[in-house]
């Protein structure tokens, strides 16, 4: 019976490399359902996502891939579609942006399975536990907070999360959690920053007269709000929005952003070169 994998790649830009990964597909009786490729002219590398069917397994095919690799000097990655990512969401006070993951999740919208959702508050539990998810309350301060990013950690490791979301979890994670979840924690955040910082960005954008408002996705580096950026949303306003019809605007795109960027990381969409992202949509 044949099974359903994702490659992805990336290596200097050279002629040869799509008709060796097809060519060693075809050898190993594979069947190509959707490939994807481009070339970075600045940085010379050459990006690919390949999606196919085959009877090998994992580990045949993992072999095969190494033994190719070395000749373009290409990394690569492989993965089996049978089993959803599993995604630990962490989350503060605010719930738009969880009860939207949750929702989608529930109704087959995102393919991934929430293992679980941390918190430094207990508001959000009785959300959680309704659709029958564990909740954790990790309250953190600043004497606490190496203590409770280990705990944080820990839970990963109990849940095997493949990836973990921060849905408006207002802390600032420290140089080695990030170093840890590299490449595999995604933060949403308002598109105000670094201008309007601090309390009420929507007043303080109100107060300037913003003409667009929107919302970033991206993942987790120890630069605060600077990792490489997998999806934006933006919406155009006007002096008629009042800061409280900015703020739910803003919710509202924060909500699509967040949702998009964990579908394209679920589904191994998302490629990252250098400090920037290369997205293969479907």
């Amino acid at each position: 019976m044949s099974a359903e994998y994702v490659l992805t790649l990336s290596c200097p830009d050279r002629p040869g490399v799509v008709a060796a990964v097809s060519g060693l597909l075809t050898r190993h009786d594979c069947n190509i359902i959707e490939s994807q490729q481009f070339g970075d002219p600045m940085a010379e590398r050459f990006f690919m996502r390949v999606q196919f069917a085959g009877r090998p397994g994992i580990d045949e095919l993992r072999t095969a891939f190494a033994a190719l690799a070395p000749e373009f000097g290409m990394e690569f990655e492989l993965f089996d579609l049978a089993g959803k990512p599993r995604a630990l969401v962490l989350v503060s006070k605010l719930g738009h942006c969880l009860n939207d993951l949750l929702y989608r999740v529930r109704s087959g919208l995102l393919p991934i399975e929430i293992v679980a959702v941390a918190s430094n508050h207990p508001d959000l539990r009785p959300l959680t536990q309704s659709y029958g998810i564990d909740y954790h309350h990790l309250p953190v301060t600043a004497e606490s907070k190496p203590r409770q990013e280990a705990e944080l950690l820990t839970l990963v490791d109990h849940y095997r999360a493949d990836m973990v979301v921060l849905a408006r979890y207002m802390q600032v994670l420290s140089e080695e959690v990030c170093a840890k979840l590299a490449g595999r924690m995604i933060n949403i955040h308002h598109s105000f920053l670094p201008s309007f910082k601090g309390a009420k960005p929507y007043h303080q954008a109100y107060s300037r007269g913003v003409k667009l408002i929107g919302a970033t996705a991206h993942y987790v580096t120890p630069d605060l709000d600077e990792g490489p950026i997998i999806e934006q949303e933006v919406a155009r306003v006007n002096h008629t929005h009042s800061p409280e019809d900015l703020a739910a605007l803003g919710r509202d795109l924060e909500c699509q952003a967040l949702a998009r960027a964990v579908r394209w990381h679920a589904e191994h969409r998302v490629l990252l070169d250098g400090h920037k992202t290369i997205i293969f949509p479907r």
